[in-house]
């Protein structure tokens, strides 16, 4: 059960170093549908971790408040954007390649499952990353006719004073 919970509490930690760099990359994303995308994927990471943080108080763990620094961003605007994605999609393969294995190898069926639903999102996220590389506006699904011209940028910050 030690095993267990301190696997469990490893991929937690880095799976919230991955949501914290992922809120920080939002922020030099501006473009509307990729932005979206990336507030997709917090969500979700959101969630994800509330499995994990469970999961390990159910184990009579706690989780981790440290995890590694924040990534450095050299450039400003669209190169800015393309590097933090770039470095999003090499980061969610990494994850998956570091951490298949262990899943694999894990007997406690439920534990297991979790985070292959967790592993299988994180690859969901390196398609959409690397679809907005290639310019995709339809990450989260396509637009009606309606809306089919709507596009933009948003804002660094949700606050302006």
């Amino acid at each position: 059960m030690t095993d267990l919970l301190a696997l469990l509490q490893q991929f937690h930690r880095e799976k919230l170093a991955m949501f914290l760099r992922h809120e920080d990359s939002a922020r030099f994303v501006s473009q509307y549908d990729a932005n979206n995308t990336y507030q997709y994927i917090i969500n979700r990471e959101d969630v994800q971790l509330s499995w994990l943080a469970t999961a390990i108080a159910d184990l009579g763990g706690q989780v981790a408040d440290t995890v590694e620094p924040q990534r450095e961003v050299a450039g400003k605007g669209a190169e800015a954007a393309r590097a933090v994605i770039e470095a999003d999609a090499r980061d969610a393969q990494a994850f998956v390649d570091r951490w298949q294995p262990r899943v694999e190898a894990m007997t406690n069926a439920r534990q297991s499952g979790m985070l292959r639903v967790i592993l299988g999102e994180t690859l969901e996220q390196q398609r959409f990353f690397e679809q907005a590389l290639a310019g995709r506006v339809d990450l989260l699904g396509r637009r009606g006719q309606s809306l089919a011209a709507a596009h933009g940028e948003v804002l660094s910050s949700r606050w302006i004073e």
